[in-house]
């Protein structure tokens, strides 16, 4: 289940991601095979091969990719490599509106 993000954020999201670029949304999110996390950072694009060669460049291996939801392959990003690139990506806003450093500061 995913809460946490506006309308707008999420069709702003799908349209960069349509476009072929690198499309990033973080929200908190609640599944029981991943009881740790309480958030997941979407890292998609439908521009495949970019989609690739982005996760090579933070070591993610192409199988992570999901499929699942139509013209979105994307990543989900969990944990400590969740906030590792989103610092590297300036993504200050998310970070500090899903309180993703916690007591790491």
């Amino acid at each position: 289940m995913a809460f946490g993000v506006k309308r707008d954020e999420l069709m702003a999201f799908k349209k960069k991601a349509e476009r072929g670029e690198i499309a990033l949304l973080t929200h908190y999110w609640i599944d029981e095979r991943f009881p740790n996390s309480k958030t997941v950072t979407k890292a998609a694009s439908a521009d495949i091969e970019a989609l690739k060669k982005w996760g090579r460049s933070y070591h993610l291996p192409e199988n992570y990719i999901d499929y699942g939801h139509k013209n979105l392959p994307h990543y989900d990003l969990f944990g400590d490599i969740q906030l590792e690139i989103l610092e590297k990506e300036g993504k200050w806003d998310q970070i500090e509106r899903f309180h993703l450093k916690g007591d790491k500061e």
